[in-house]
């Protein structure tokens, strides 16, 4: 089954250094596009985590954010930069000397500037480092579980509107011949009707050249074969994993094009009234198919 490009996974990991939160939130996307949101001191291995990520998801937007809590100081590597507070220090020293006022540093209030500290994760927890990548794999496999389910959910919904697509094609096929054997006689009338008029006997090669003509108009065979075929793949397709959303959407471009044409020649106000219902309900099935992966 196909999965939605639409969920919500969480995870939380616990050991002696750290509780580890991660969220992972998806949206529909043409591309996997990918939004974080760390502590400073994982900043530095996005690269890394991406890795895992897309292991996992091939498109959607998805929005990640981590949450850790430390429960031990020797967890994180925080170091004050030491020579940006020397400089900021000796330039409010420089000038209180200029103003004639004294200047005494209060170093208490560097620990509330928080971009003189750089954070990092310590080299000696090493078991943090693995929970914090084995929260980041869980909580996308806990998206991709509730992907699942809501492609499931998709699929379902898809399926029963193919029944009704199809149930209009087989209208449309029984149709056709009806409508283009009424145009036919139709033609063969007014032609009669015209010439007798003047008063000419209407030549048989001529007649039969014209409806000819108009049956090449009006036939609409091909058109309803593919759009027969495009249906079936598109039922194919929905039951198959991996993605297949661009195909699907593919495959829909070319349904609107074939029921489009098949309007168009049919020129009769019953077949035009199904290809409306048809159009509906496929733009109906294209928004659906938007948000499978």
């Amino acid at each position: 089954m196909p999965k939605s490009m639409t969920g919500f996974g969480r995870s939380v990991t616990e050991n002696d250094y750290a509780s580890v939160v991660w969220e992972a939130r998806s949206v529909n996307s043409r591309y996997l596009d990918l939004k974080w949101r760390l502590p400073l001191f994982l900043r530095s291995q996005e690269a890394d985590l991406e890795k895992i990520v897309r292991a996992h998801a091939d498109r959607g937007r998805i929005e990640v954010s981590c949450n850790c809590q430390p429960h031990r100081a020797e967890a994180l590597d925080v170091a004050l930069n030491k020579p940006l507070a020397r400089a900021m220090l000796q330039s409010v020293e420089g000038l209180a000397r200029d103003m004639g006022r004294s200047f005494e540093p209060d170093f208490t209030r560097l620990m509330t500037i928080s971009h003189l500290w750089q954070e990092g994760l310590s080299d000696a927890p090493d078991e943090l480092a693995e929970a914090l990548r084995r929260g980041l794999a869980l909580a996308l496999e806990d998206l991709q579980a509730a992907r699942a389910r809501e492609g499931a959910l998709l699929a379902a919904d898809i399926l029963r509107r193919l029944e009704r697509l199809a149930g209009w094609h087989g209208q449309i096929k029984v149709l056709a011949p009806r409508v283009k054997e009424e145009k036919f006689q139709a033609l063969r009338t007014r032609l009669s009707a015209l010439l007798e008029k003047v008063g000419i006997e209407a030549p048989e090669e001529r007649v039969l050249q014209e409806v000819a003509m108009l049956s090449d108009k009006l036939d609409v065979s091909e058109e309803l074969t593919r759009l027969g075929c495009h249906l079936d793949q598109i039922r194919e397709l929905l039951g198959q994993d991996g993605d297949v959303g661009k195909r699907l959407d593919f495959l829909l471009q070319e349904a609107f094009r074939e029921i489009n044409t098949c309007g168009n020649k049919a020129q009769s106000i019953e077949v035009s009234r199904i290809v409306v219902e048809f159009k509906a309900e496929l733009e109906k099935v294209r928004e659906q198919v938007q948000n499978i992966e």
